[in-house]
């Protein structure tokens, strides 16, 4: 039987979810190719941006009120069932925290300057803030939204109430004070999914569950063995950046 969570207007069906996730990491995951310039090669080996690993538990960016809203959110998003962890206790919180509080929340290699008109849906992110400052105008509003509409901030919610305002979310129809409701909520959608299926080494993904659960093998030197095995079930442990599944984030 397929797990599928209804509420509102918003149905997510993990099974679609976790293909759809094959299909866009596949996609996405094309490398560079090595360029030359003199009969000089300017790629050289090991000298690629070092990943600074994960560290501690504690959320460095999220207040207590806006970490218990997001802990709720993702979950609402991704949530548990037969097949496996839902967001939160996957991590998907904690690698939001860590990516809000970096280069990625300070938009560090984005250009940022205006002018600032409603783009095309084609023209990707077209708005003066951060996604730092996205996310924490959006998580006040929504927590205003919830206190006006159900007298509770969205934490304290039924999962039933939780789900409908994620609906009205994707719907546009809450009133985020003059946040861009499509680029978050379609922010958030994309963020979930990286912290879901990314390297445990970012902070999601605990112990490569995501990846067990669609038998990706991890970042392994090379699949030059099974190239030629098409369709072929590859049964091989994930492997991580810093190694093998029982890797996690310590203080």
């Amino acid at each position: 039987m397929m797990s599928t969570k209804k509420s509102g207007n918003h149905n997510f069906n993990r099974r679609e979810f976790l293909g759809a996730m094959v299909v866009t990491s596949s996609a996405t995951g094309i490398a560079s190719a090595v360029q030359a310039f003199d009969k000089k090669e300017m790629w050289q080996p090991d000298r690629a941006d070092v990943v600074t690993p994960v560290r501690g538990d504690k959320y460095i960016f999220f207040t207590d009120d806006e970490a218990a809203l997001m802990e709720k959110l993702v979950d609402c998003i991704i949530p548990p069932d037969e097949l496996g962890p839902g967001a939160h206790q996957m991590g998907v919180t904690f690698f939001l925290d860590r990516q809000l509080a970096g280069d990625y929340g300070h938009a560090y290699s984005w250009y940022m300057q205006g002018p600032w008109p409603e783009g095309l849906p084609s023209q990707g992110y077209q708005t003066r803030l951060t996604p730092a400052m996205l996310y924490r105008s959006a998580i006040a509003a929504i927590d205003k939204y919830c206190v006006n509409t159900y007298k509770n901030k969205f934490s304290t919610l039924s999962i039933s109430e939780q789900n409908d305002v994620v609906s009205a979310l994707e719907n546009q129809q809450v009133d985020l004070d003059g946040v861009p409701r499509k680029t978050f909520f379609d922010r958030l959608l994309q963020n979930v999914t990286e912290g879901y299926f990314s390297d445990p080494i970012y902070g999601g993904n605990r112990n490569m569950t995501a990846w067990k659960m669609i038998g990706f093998p991890g970042a392994r030197y090379n699949y030059r063995a099974y190239v030629t095995k098409h369709g072929e079930k590859i049964s091989l442990a994930p492997v991580g950046i810093m190694g093998g599944p029982s890797w996690k984030a310590k203080a």
